[in-house]
């Protein structure tokens, strides 16, 4: 077993897994002022809430995209564990081959989302990451990696809405009744959640056009499993997709 850390902008992603089986999916907030102590804690509080003991963990891997704190993350990790902490970055074998023009501006977490992706459907995939930006990414079907999007994040459209609109606050996300909304809190989680999904369903749509043949589309993210279900395109949920690209580097670079 090993513990996987996923360092996002606004949720630090925890958790446990091996060969198996996940053992558990946690979120942290992500404070930039927070200590290596204090991070230490959250991460000793988690695995104790689990009964994970540190003896029953054989190493961990964290990737990040706060470099703000990526050191402060690892050395938590390392004070809990008391082993070394792989951090995903330059000279990190990943196996990936990524075809864009700057490979090393790829971020860590969508290099591993890429990696599981590859290792557990079939090509060409889309791969889907809804969190505080939505991302996309693309895999040929001769496992290239070979571009994506970037756009606005659910959680910000609707932070944006509501700051910019006097008269309408914030919301839940969780779908109305009716597309059509009866009131003023129906219309903005039905304009939220349905125009997202509608924007899933065009984007893959285009990204298939561009590639010529149909792909596999895969979504994970903290908000995905408020937006997929209402998408009109197969698109596979997979909460775990980034802990298991986690692993699977953290194996290819075990020895070394």
């Amino acid at each position: 077993m090993i513990l996987v850390i996923d360092v996002g902008n606004t949720n630090i992603v925890v958790g446990c897994i091996d060969d198996e089986k996940t053992y558990f999916v946690e979120r942290l907030a992500t404070v930039r002022t927070k200590t290596e102590l204090e991070y230490a804690i959250d991460l000793k509080n988690v695995l104790d809430i689990y009964k994970i003991h540190r003896r029953d963990i054989e190493g961990g891997i964290v990737c990040s995209v706060v470099p703000q704190i990526t050191s402060i993350i690892n050395l938590a990790a390392e004070k809990i564990l008391r082993k070394k902490i792989l951090v995903v970055g330059p000279g990190v074998k990943t196996g990936l081959n990524i075809l864009m023009d700057n490979p090393a501006q790829l971020g860590s977490d969508l290099v591993a989302a890429a990696v599981a992706g590859i290792a557990e459907y079939p090509v060409p995939l889309i791969l889907i990451d809804m969190g505080t930006a939505t991302t996309v990414c693309v895999v040929d079907g001769k496992k290239n990696y070979i571009g994506g999007m970037i756009l606005p994040g659910v959680g910000v459209s609707l932070d944006a809405l509501t700051a910019r609109a006097s008269q309408l606050h914030g919301i839940s996300l969780e779908a109305p009744r009716h597309i059509i909304g009866k009131n003023t809190i129906e219309c903005m989680k039905s304009g939220v959640i349905y125009s997202s999904a509608a924007g899933l369903d065009g984007v893959v749509t285009r990204i298939e056009e561009e590639l010529g043949e149909k792909a596999t589309v895969v979504a994970t993210g903290g908000l995905a499993k408020n937006i997929v279900p209402h998408c009109r395109q197969n698109i596979i949920l997979d909460d775990d997709l980034l802990l298991k690209g986690l692993k699977i580097i953290y194996d290819k670079n075990r020895n070394s």
